[in-house]
C-alpha cells in the first residue's frame, strides 16, 4: 500500500495512447497508491536478469551454508539470546497512557486534515500521516524495533471505553479468516480508489473503517476483535514477531532480529493463520507489481479484448482478480511445498501441520520486501510529513522532499535478499525442532527453499522494474 505522492500531480488521464479515460483514471489511482519510490530511488542501474539471478543464487547459497549447521543446542542458544529491558510500573503506566493518547490524537488529526486540510496530497497532513508516517514508517518500526500497535491503536483505546457489548461470540472455526478477507478487501479498495491523492476520499474510508471496527469490537469485545479478526492489528502482530524487542511473561526483552520466530510456541494453529501470512506477503508484492510496465501492458491487452464492457469496470475487475488469483497462487505454491516436504521426510505430520509449523519463516520475506518497497518512500517524504504535522491546517508551501543517492535502489534489493536469508535461517531452526536426526531436517527444507527462491526472484524483479505511469505505454 504505497501511494505515489511524488508523482500524483504528474499523472493525468490525458495523453494515453492505448487506454480510454476510465481505465487511465483507475491506473492513475493505482500509481498514486504504489509509486512513491519513483522520485527517490534509481532502480535501473542493474539489469533485471542479473538482479533476479543474484537474489535467487544468494538464497540458495544461504541454504547450503545453514545446512552445515546441525548443532541443535547451538542454534537454540543463538535464537534464545535475550537481554531484559528494565522497566518500572510507574514508567510503564506513563508510557501506556501517553502512547494511547498519541494514537487517538493521530486519528483526530487525520480526520481533521482530511476534511479541512490542503487538497494537494503532498501538503495534506492526513495523507502524509497515514501513508508516510503510519503505513510506511510505523509499520517498519514493528519489525525493526517492536510492535507498539496494541498501545497506539486508537480504535482499541476507544472500544475499551464503550459501555456494554461483548454479547456476540466469534466462531472459533473462523480462526484468522476474517482478518484474511479484511486485509485483501482493504488492499482492493486502496488500489482502485484515490485514497493517496484525494484527502476527502481518505477521510471517508477512515470514518467507514472506524465505524465498522468500533461496532465489531463492541459486539464481540475488544480482545476478541483486535486479536483475532481485525486485519490491521493482525498485520502488525505478524510483523512484530520478527522484531528484536519482544514481550513475554518476564516483561520486555531484547533478542536477535527474527529469533522469536523460531520459538516452538510461535506457531499459530488457528484456521486461516497461514493464509493470512501468505496474504500479507502477496499484498505487499502486489503493490509493486501494479506499477511495472509488464502489468500496464497486460491490463491494456485485457481492456482492449473486451470493448463491450466499460474500460473502468474492466480495469477494476482486472485489479481485483489479479489480487485474488495472485494470493491463491502464492498460497498454492506454499501448500505444494508442505506436501513435498512431507513426502521427502516420510513424517506422520499432515501437510496442514507442516504449513503451520514453517509459516513463521515467511514473515522475514514479507518484512524484507516491505522495507525495500517503503524505505525510500518514507525517507524522501519525511520532510513533507514534518512540515504538515507542524502546520496541519495551513499551507506549508512547496513540499519538501529528501533526495536519495542513486545507489539507494541497490540497497532496496539488498533488503529483499536479507529478508529471505533470515527466512532460511528461521526455517532451518524450525526444521531442527520438528524433525529428528541430521539429514531429515535438511531434506525437509528442499521444497521450501525452492519456494523462497521463487519468492525472492519475484520480489527482486518487481523492485528492479522501472516505474511505469499510465499514459506512457
Amino acid at each position: 500500500m504505497t501511494p505515489a505522492l511524488a508523482v500524483a500531480d504528474a499523472v493525468t488521464p490525458m495523453g494515453s495512447r492505448a487506454l480510454g479515460r476510465g481505465v487511465t483514471e483507475v491506473l492513475a489511482r493505482a500509481v498514486a497508491h504504489v509509486g512513491g519510490l519513483v522520485d527517490a530511488v534509481n532502480t535501473g542501474t542493474v539489469p533485471s536478469w542479473l538482479t533476479v539471478a543474484t537474489g535467487g543464487a544468494l538464497v540458495g547459497a544461504s541454504f547450503l551454508f545453514t545446512s552445515l549447521l546441525t548443532d541443535h543446542e547451538g542454534i537454540r542458544a543463538v535464537n534464545g539470546l535475550r537481554a531484559v529491558v528494565p522497566t518500572t510500573d510507574g514508567l510503564r503506566r506513563a508510557v501506556v497512557a501517553g502512547t494511547r493518547a498519541l494514537g487517538v490524537l493521530g486519528l483526530v488529526l487525520v480526520l481533521v486534515g482530511a476534511a479541512f486540510g490542503s487538497p494537494e496530497p503532498r501538503r495534506n497532513v492526513a495523507i502524509l500521516v497515514v501513508w508516510v508516517g503510519w503505513w510506511a514508517g510505523f509499520t517498519m518500526s514493528t519489525y525493526l524495533v517492536g510492535n507498539a500497535w496494541p498501545l497506539v491503536n486508537p480504535w482499541r483505546t476507544l472500544a475499551e471505553r464503550l459501555p456494554g457489548g461483548g454479547d456476540v461470540d466469534l466462531p472459533s472455526e473462523w480462526g484468522a479468516w476474517p482478518a484474511v478477507v479484511g486485509l485483501l478487501a482493504l488492499v482492493a479498495v486502496e488500489v482502485v480508489s484515490p485514497l493517496a491523492s484525494v484527502p476527502r476520499a481518505l477521510g471517508v474510508v477512515v470514518v467507514a473503517y472506524s465505524a465498522v471496527t468500533l461496532l465489531a469490537a463492541w459486539a464481540v469485545g475488544p480482545d476478541a476483535w483486535f486479536e483475532r479478526a481485525d486485519p490491521v492489528a493482525s498485520v502488525f502482530g505478524v510483523y512484530g514477531r520478527a522484531a528484536p524487542v519482544q514481550r513475554d511473561a518476564d516483561g520486555l526483552g531484547l533478542r536477535l532480529p527474527g529469533s522469536a520466530l523460531a520459538d516452538v510456541n510461535a506457531t499459530d494453529d488457528r484456521p486461516g493463520a497461514v493464509a493470512f501470512v501468505v496474504a500479507l506477503l502477496w499484498s505487499t508484492t502486489f503493490d509493486g507489481l501494479v506499477t511495472t510496465p509488464a502489468w500496464n501492458d497486460a491490463l491494456t491487452v485485457v481492456v482492449e479484448a473486451v470493448p463491450v464492457v466499460p474500460t473502468d469496470v474492466t480495469a477494476v475487475v482486472g485489479y481485483v482478480l489479479a489480487l485474488v488469483v495472485g494470493f491463491a497462487l502464492f498460497r498454492a505454491l506454499y501448500r505444494l511445498a508442505a506436501v513435498r516436504c512431507r513426502s521427502r521426510v516420510d513424517t506422520y505430520l499432515a501437510p496442514a501441520a507442516i504449513e503451520r509449523w514453517f509459516a513463521p519463516a515467511l514473515v522475514p520475506i514479507a518484512a524484507g520486501y516491505h522495507v525495500a518497497h517503503f524505505s525510500g518512500y518514507f525517507l524522501s517524504l519525511s520532510p513533507a510529513l514534518r512540515a504538515a504535522v507542524l502546520a496541519p491546517l495551513s499551507d506549508p508551501g512547496v513540499p519538501q522532499l529528501a533526495v536519495l543517492p542513486p545507489w539507494f535502489g541497490t540497497l532496496q534489493l539488498a533488503f529483499v535478499v536479507l529478508g529471505h536469508l533470515l527466512a532460511v535461517w528461521v526455517a532451518h531452526a524450525l526444521a531442527l525442532e520438528v524433525f529428528p536426526g541430521l539429514l531429515r531436517p535438511i531434506r525437509s527444507q528442499y521444497p521450501f527453499v525452492v519456494v523462497m527462491v521463487a519468492y525472492t526472484m519475484t520480489s527482486a524483479w518487481v523492485v528492479g522494474q522501472p516505474f511505469d505511469a499510465p499514459g506512457y505505454l
